[in-house]
C-alpha cells in the first residue's frame, strides 16, 4: 500500500511541515488562531491525497503494434486503448508507458476526462536497434489535486511482448553453388524428407492417368488405387551458429556475434526460399529442444532472435547434436569463429561423403577496434585445413556483408574474404 507521505507533493509536505509548526506553536503559547490555522494546513494535504485516490477511477488498457513482425532498425505504431470501466467520471490524468530504453524514450501524454465506458486512443513510435524480446508497460497513470498538494500514481496492469528480429540480407544465386543448390532436385545425394510411404491413394476414377497406379496398394486393396498427391522431395540443410562468448570480439551490431546472428538469418531465409528443410543448431535450439526439428523460418528468426553469447561447453553440445543430424547427409552450413583449431576439427568431422559443407569463419579479432591482430594470422590456414576436409570456406573479416561473403562462397575461389587489418 502506497504511504501517504509518498503521496503528497513537495507543496504537500511544506503545508505539513508548516501546519505542525503552527499548531504545536499556537498550543505552547496559547494562541486558539494560530492553532487553528496549524490544524487546517496540517489537515488539507491529508484530504488532497484522500480525493485525488478516489477520483482516479478504473482506466482498462489494451495495446496493438503494427506491423506485428519487427525487425531491427525498424519502425512500428503501438495504438493504446484505454477505455474507463469504473461507474463515474474520471478526472484528467498524465500517463506514462514503461518502455526498454532501447525502444525510445517513455512515451507521456494528458488522458482527459472520460465518461463511463469511454474509449480514448492514443499512439507514439518506437524503434529498436537491437534484436530481442521486449515488453511494452504497464501503464502509470497520475492524478494531481487542484491545488498541487497530492499525487496518486496508479500503474495499471496489462503489458504487451514485442519480438524485434534480427537482420536478414538478401543473398544472390550467382555461380555454381547456386546451380548446384538453388533449385528442386539439383542434388540427388540431398536427403529427402518424405518418400513412397508418404504416398497418399486413393480409389481409381475414370479419365486417371494409368502411370499414377499405386501398385502396392491396389494388390493390399484388391483395387485400383491412384497416388492422389506426390509431395515433392525437399533437401535437408543444417545452420550449426557458434555463440561462444570467448570466440567472438567487438560489440553491439559492428561485433563478430551480431555479424553471426544476420548470417544465419540469411542463410536460413535463403535456403527456406529454395524449398530446403532447415535445422538450426545453436544454444537456443538446444535449450528449446528443437535442434532435431525441421524448423519454419519465422521459428528459426524467433529463435535467433533471442540468441545470446554462451560457453565452450554449450557449443560441444551444438556438435554433438549436429553429427546425428548430418550422418545421413546433407547441406551443412557452419557459422565459426577463428578461436581454436580442436573446434574446427570438430566442424569439419560434420561432413558426410555424400554431403556438401559451407564454411563462414569468423576473423573475430578483426571486429575487435581497439584489438591488432597476430602475426602470422593463423585464420586463413585453419580455413584450409578444413578446405582440406572438403568444405568451401570463406574466411570474413570486419566490414564485409553477408552477401559478399554468400558470393565468395558461390565462387568457389575465394579461401579468404573480407578488408585486411
Amino acid at each position: 500500500m502506497t504511504r501517504l507521505r509518498d503521496l503528497l507533493t513537495s507543496r504537500g509536505n511544506a503545508f505539513v511541515a508548516a501546519g505542525l509548526v503552527l499548531l504545536v506553536g499556537g498550543l505552547l503559547l496559547g494562541f486558539p488562531d494560530i492553532t487553528r490555522v496549524g490544524a487546517l494546513l496540517t489537515v488539507l494535504p491529508l484530504l488532497a491525497a484522500l480525493s485525488a485516490r478516489r477520483s482516479a477511477g478504473r482506466v482498462l488498457v489494451t495495446r496493438t503494434v503494427d506491423p506485428t513482425r519487427l525487425v531491427v532498425d525498424q519502425s512500428a505504431r503501438v495504438a493504446v486503448f484505454l477505455q474507463n470501466t469504473s461507474g463515474r467520471r474520471s478526472q484528467p490524468q498524465l500517463a506514462q508507458e514503461r518502455l526498454h530504453p532501447a525502444l525510445g524514450e517513455r512515451p507521456r501524454f494528458v488522458l482527459p476526462s472520460m465518461e463511463p465506458d469511454d474509449i480514448r486512443v492514443v499512439d507514439y513510435q518506437i524503434r529498436s536497434r537491437v534484436r530481442g524480446r521486449f515488453q511494452l508497460g504497464p501503464l502509470t497513470l497520475r492524478r494531481r489535486d487542484p491545488y498541487g498538494l497530492a499525487t496518486v500514481a496508479t500503474s495499471l496492469p496489462g503489458s504487451t511482448d514485442i519480438l524485434f528480429l534480427p537482420r536478414t540480407e538478401v543473398l544472390g544465386s550467382q555461380g555454381s553453388l547456386a546451380d548446384g543448390f538453388g533449385t528442386e532436385g539439383a542434388l540427388p545425394h540431398m536427403v529427402a524428407l518424405h518418400g513412397e510411404d508418404d504416398v497418399a491413394v486413393r480409389s481409381y476414377r475414370d479419365g486417371d492417368d494409368l502411370r499414377r497406379i499405386h501398385w502396392p496398394a491396389t494388390a493390399h486393396q484388391s483395387e485400383l488405387m491412384v497416388r492422389q498427391e506426390d509431395r515433392p522431395a525437399r533437401r535437408r540443410a543444417v545452420i550449426v551458429l557458434d555463440s561462444r562468448a570467448a570466440g567472438h570480439h567487438g560489440s553491439g551490431a559492428a561485433g563478430s556475434f551480431e555479424w553471426a546472428v544476420t548470417a544465419a538469418a540469411s542463410v536460413a531465409a535463403h535456403l527456406s526460399e529454395h524449398r530446403y528443410a532447415v535445422q538450426l543448431l545453436s544454444a537456443e535450439t538446444l535449450a528449446e529442444g528443437t535442434a532435431a526439428q525441421v524448423v519454419e523460418i519465422d521459428d528459426a528468426l524467433a529463435s535467433l532472435a533471442m540468441a545470446q553469447q554462451g560457453s565452450s561447453q554449450q557449443f560441444d553440445q551444438v556438435l554433438h547434436w549436429a553429427h546425428p543430424l548430418t550422418s545421413t547427409g546433407a547441406l551443412v552450413v557452419a557459422i565459426v569463429t577463428n578461436h581454436d583449431e580442436a573446434a574446427l576439427r570438430s566442424v569439419a568431422a560434420l561432413l558426410q561423403p555424400d554431403g556438401t559443407g559451407l564454411l563462414i569463419l569468423l576473423d573475430s579479432d578483426s571486429f575487435a577496434p581497439d584489438q591488432a591482430v597476430a602475426a602470422p594470422d593463423p585464420t586463413v590456414a585453419r580455413a584450409g585445413m578444413v578446405a582440406g576436409a572438403g568444405w568451401r570456406t570463406c574466411v570474413v573479416r570486419s566490414g564485409m556483408t553477408v552477401a559478399q561473403a554468400w558470393a565468395a562462397l558461390c565462387d568457389g575461389d575465394a579461401a579468404s574474404f573480407g578488408a585486411g587489418r
